[in-house]
């Protein structure tokens, strides 16, 4: 298992937290999502043989919000 932290933009209710904790962790390989409305970050620990970090920014950025 690998961890990242992922800076997102665009958050600003408890609605949305929810949202993108929802999208993360529904893809495949992803075995936690912690997103902090406050920190406007997510952290995720996920399976590298199953998803990338590249995966996880793409699947914020289609839920509509943004992230690096």
């Amino acid at each position: 298992m690998e961890t990242t932290s992922i800076k997102i933009g665009g958050m600003s209710c408890q609605g949305c937290v929810r949202n993108i904790g929802g999208v993360l962790g529904a893809l495949p390989g992803v075995a936690s999502a912690e997103v902090s409305l406050e920190a406007a970050q997510a952290t995720v620990s996920f399976d590298p043989q199953q998803v990338g970090r590249a995966d996880l920014l793409a699947a914020i950025e289609d839920a509509g919000f943004d992230a690096e």
